[in-house]
């Protein structure tokens, strides 16, 4: 498959102040079309431009780092504009998605702690998630382009905790960051989404 830069599904002020106008023109417009041009490149060298895109991320994985960089922050980022609307995030989740939170993540708060807990704390670039695997919710966090498709479970919402993602906004602080994705930006409706499709 060709990647395709997808477009913005609101306009580039619409996460402001969380995240501003500067930030996403960079990350959209400069980061997230390098991982396109390139994927799109490495993927047809390596004969897998006929696959899906999940494809090309879990086959490309420990063989061929520069397509699974590329293919994987593409998929990423591809959810990570989804995951993310103006005035989201906070705690009122849609009801399937709080109960499964509440039984297999400690409830809301719990969720919250770790959620944050795990973007802090993954050394360098990467990506913390919750993921359903073997049928339950789990908070993951993964290096680089990295995502739960290579370890078995399906992604159901993701942040960035690249420096581009928030050092425009936030310099240094990447907690603060986390905790203003998690309390004003999150798109529940699209982790529903995802997580009805990952336990259908």
């Amino acid at each position: 498959m060709a990647f395709t830069l997808p477009e913005l599904p609101y306009d580039y002020e619409a996460l402001a102040p969380y995240m501003s106008k500067e930030t996403l023109e960079f990350h959209h417009d400069k980061h997230h079309k390098a991982y396109v041009d390139n994927g799109s490149k490495l993927a047809a060298e390596a004969g897998m431009d006929g696959l899906s895109l999940e494809e090309i991320v879990t086959q490309s994985y420990g063989k061929n780092p520069g397509l699974f960089n590329n293919a994987g922050q593409h998929y990423n980022h591809i959810h990570f504009w989804k995951w993310m609307k103006k005035d989201g995030g906070g705690r009122s989740l849609p009801g399937k998605l709080a109960s499964a939170v509440d039984s297999d993540l400690g409830g809301y708060d719990q969720f919250r702690a770790d959620f944050i807990n795990a973007g802090v704390t993954q050394f360098g670039s990467g990506w913390a998630w919750i993921a359903v695997k073997d049928g339950k919710l789990e908070i993951m966090k993964t290096p680089n382009g990295e995502n739960p498709l290579v370890h078995g479970a399906k992604p159901i919402l993701g942040v960035d905790v690249w420096e581009h993602s928030y050092y425009i906004d936030y310099r240094n602080a990447r907690p603060k960051y986390l905790e203003a994705f998690v309390d004003n930006m999150v798109n529940w409706d699209y982790v529903l989404e995802m997580y009805e499709a990952a336990t259908a």
